[in-house]
């Protein structure tokens, strides 16, 4: 059984930093790619951020590139999304997913490339 946990959201000023991490428990030493994504009130849920396995290539939602960081630490399952410059649009809901596969990195913006996900954590960007 896989289970994909993140950490805790929280509540953040306008032009604040969160770290977000998230975590794959699994009973094999199997790596994964990990992505990020939003969903916020009323709207579809949007990508945020990848990160392949092996090579650690990234991709990231324009909408975010520049403020927030995806990384990973290479010796267990987990990445981390550092955001920085936050702004009240970035409120949402954040969900992780990973998957075993190792997709071009174009495609990891879509949901299709996961095969688990977390449960999502509150992110608010307010004053």
């Amino acid at each position: 059984q896989v289970h994909v946990v993140e950490s805790a959201g929280g509540l953040v000023q306008p032009g604040g930093s969160l770290r977000l991490s998230c975590e794959v428990s699994e009973t094999a030493s199997t790596r994964y790619s990990m992505g990020w994504f939003r969903q916020a009130p009323g709207k579809e849920r949007e990508f945020v951020a990848a990160i392949r396995r092996g090579d650690s290539h990234t991709n990231y939602a324009g909408a975010v590139k520049g403020r927030f960081t995806i990384s990973r630490d290479k010796t267990k399952n987990t990445v981390y999304l550092q955001m920085s410059s936050l702004k009240p649009e970035d409120t949402a809901v954040y969900t992780c997913a990973a998957t075993t596969r190792n997709p071009i990195l174009s495609y990891m913006s879509q949901k299709e490339a996961y095969d688990y996900w977390g449960q999502g954590t509150q992110v608010t960007v307010s004053s």
